[in-house]
């Protein structure tokens, strides 16, 4: 077996409580590294088409990667795997916290959930004695996360789910401390399982193909993270609230249901503002992170928490039309603690209140007024009254009450809180990514609107370029399993510090737009390890890895997501974005919204896809996907 693995899979069948310890496949691990790709690559072999993503044959599986249980900064994360109740197809989110960490402790690179309990039960899985205890979680149900945790102790590592997880909202999430893998819906089918947590326990030592190299390279790395302008200096001091007034001035920030991309009073819930008014800590939830992102605040008959992320801060914010960061602070803690995506919340309270509006349904939420939001999260999370209804998601609430023009999501997944009409490559992005509307699987908008050297984020140069590249990124990093935040560190301190207006700031950017085959040539290219992506492994796994080898793994688990999604039924006419981006604009020089149309073509060609995007033949060989 390849160095930095446990070398075995733990797969557990809550029907009859039983458990079995396998190895994992070394040929497997070397076409997906671990983590999405190993979970997505089982997903598909375990299970037929069409399964109910709620039903007994839908496995959960909890992935770790080989930089898992290394030490390496921010190597902190695990993926979790499955059909998705909310879209039908590919569902995977990622979470911090400390169970990737407690799994590789365990010895155990996967974890396979199988069929469901009749009753609630919890798992506690020892690596050491090689033992999965079936123990009853009746007293755990209805808890919260934090209270579930609170009661499980310390000593072990946890992932729970909170009431909304048991209810089966479709956009519930799984807790391991503070963090959430909250999208496209795992939680709900943990909840469907009847299992309320899992926790693990174990001291078995992670072997690395050459152990000194690697202490000396990652000891050098934190230095340069606790010292670059964004992950040691802006996200410690702001955390990613601190993006807030960056995307207000680009005119991006979501506001009114994503009707504009400004808010007057946006600064009111940025980072900058967080640090002057309501601030109690600074702390990181997550274990071996030297960027510390993570805000505390208070939260009035709670205590301190965990403060809101950008993502919550904007659509629980400016999205709903409400600019008082306390009302903000709590809706991020009832979500959190409750158990589900403040992401999807945000963008489905955005719709009930538009909805509301224009008079296709009495939600009694209106923008702009904070009167009973924090009873209508709770109902959502049970399942009460119109909660119920809100539960499912904007694409359902749409076919039900109308509004189809207006529901922000892709393939059934809400929109993050990044306007496309003013990021055309982070729209296409949102178009083609297997899960639906997300920005953490490529975040191109970075390249256009939010990071230090950006180019016109309205031309249509390099947008077809960008996604694919980032989107290749992105799936390797979630299959190693590591925090898109350590991408931020490969823009050097000198080219944040450039002045917009000066020469070389323009000579740059000019070059950039017109790279197109060169910049796709560059990533590919094979020649030794430079990022500390390729670095990390090529120590751990004692095999040399490069942007190009990074590129290759990103593209065959894209396009085997993108396989599997056919299989379950969506299509390249699934690779859209809502009517109001693609018709509606927010600025005064043009006259439509996103120009997808004009820029999927491009994609599908780069990707090795046909017109209707289908990956092609060939491209499925070259990569090495078996369907």
């Amino acid at each position: 077996m390849i160095k930095g693995y446990a070398g075995r899979i733990l797969d557990v069948d809550l029907g009859n409580r039983s458990f079995s310890f396998r190895p994992l496949d070394e040929e497997t691990a070397r076409l997906y590294l671990g983590g999405k790709g190993y979970g997505t690559r089982l997903l598909y072999d375990l299970t037929p088409p069409g399964i109910d993503p709620l039903g007994p044959e839908n496995p959960l599986i909890f992935a770790t990667g080989p930089l898992n249980g290394s030490l390496a900064p921010q190597s902190n994360r695990f993926a979790v795997v499955c059909k998705s109740p909310l879209t039908g197809g590919i569902g995977s989110a990622a979470c911090g916290g400390s169970f990737a960490f407690g799994l590789k402790k365990a010895g155990v690179d996967l974890l396979i959930v199988r069929n469901q309990s009749a009753t609630p039960v919890r798992l506690e899985v020892d690596g050491d004695r090689d033992s999965v205890a079936f123990l009853d979680a009746g007293e755990l149900w209805g808890l919260g996360a934090r209270a579930t945790q609170a009661a499980l102790g310390k000593g072990r590592n946890h992932a729970v789910i909170g009431p909304a997880g048991e209810n089966q909202v479709l956009y519930a999430g799984i807790v391991s401390d503070e963090r959430i893998a909250g999208r496209t819906g795992v939680g709900a089918v943990m909840g469907s399982k009847r299992l309320k947590a899992v926790s693990v326990t174990g001291t078995r030592k992670l072997v690395l193909d050459d152990q000194d190299k690697f202490n000396e390279y990652t000891k050098w790395l934190r230095k340069l993270f606790r010292s670059h302008p964004v992950l040691g200096e802006k996200l410690r001091r702001y955390g990613t609230m601190g993006i807030v007034n960056t995307t207000n001035a680009r005119n991006i920030i979501p506001t009114r249901n994503f009707k504009l991309g400004y808010h007057p009073d946006a600064m009111s819930v940025s980072g900058e503002y967080l640090e002057d008014h309501g601030l109690v800590g600074v702390k990181s939830s997550c274990i071996h992170c030297p960027v510390a992102c993570g805000r505390e605040v208070t939260v009035e008959g709670v205590g301190r928490v965990k403060g809101p992320e950008y993502e919550t801060a904007a659509l629980l914010g400016p999205n709903l039309e409400i600019t008082d960061l306390r009302w903000v602070n709590e809706w991020n803690e009832l979500a959190d603690d409750l158990g589900m995506d403040s992401i999807s919340l945000g963008v489905t309270l955005g719709f009930a209140m538009e909805l509301q509006e224009k008079g296709l349904l009495q939600s009694g939420l209106a923008f702009g007024d904070a009167t009973g939001v924090s009873a209508m999260i709770r109902d959502i999370a049970h399942r009460r009254g119109l909660g119920n209804d809100l539960a499912d998601g904007v694409k359902r609430m749409s076919e039900r009450y109308g509004g189809r023009a207006y529901a922000m999501h892709v393939k059934g997944l809400e929109l993050s809180a990044y306007d496309p009409r003013g990021s055309y490559a982070q729209g296409v992005e949102y178009a083609t990514t297997n899960r639906g509307g997300c920005h953490v699987q490529g975040a191109s908008m970075y390249f256009e609107s939010t990071g230090p050297l950006t180019i016109d984020p309205q031309s249509l140069r390099l947008k077809a370029e960008i996604p694919v590249v980032q989107q290749n990124l992105a799936c390797a990093i979630n299959s190693m399993v590591l925090c898109i935040f350590t991408t931020y560190g490969m823009i050097p301190r000198q080219v944040h510090e450039l002045d917009p207006k000066s020469r070389l700031y323009r000579a740059i950017t000019y070059l950039f737009e017109r790279s197109g085959p060169m910049y796709r040539l560059i990533t590919k290219l094979k020649l030794r390890p430079l990022t500390w992506f390729e670095q990390w492994l090529t120590f751990v796994t004692g095999e040399t890895f490069t942007s190009g080898h990074l590129q290759e793994i990103g593209e065959r688990i894209f396009n085997l997501e993108r396989m599997y999604n056919l299989r379950e039924g969506l299509t390249g006419a699934d690779d859209t974005l809502p009517h109001r981006m693609l018709h509606e604009s927010t600025f005064p020089h043009l006259d439509s919204g996103h120009p997808l149309d004009q820029l999927l073509p491009t994609y599908y060609r780069i990707r090795g896809w046909d017109a209707h995007g289908v990956p092609l033949q060939r491209t499925l060989d070259r990569l090495k996907v078996r369907t």
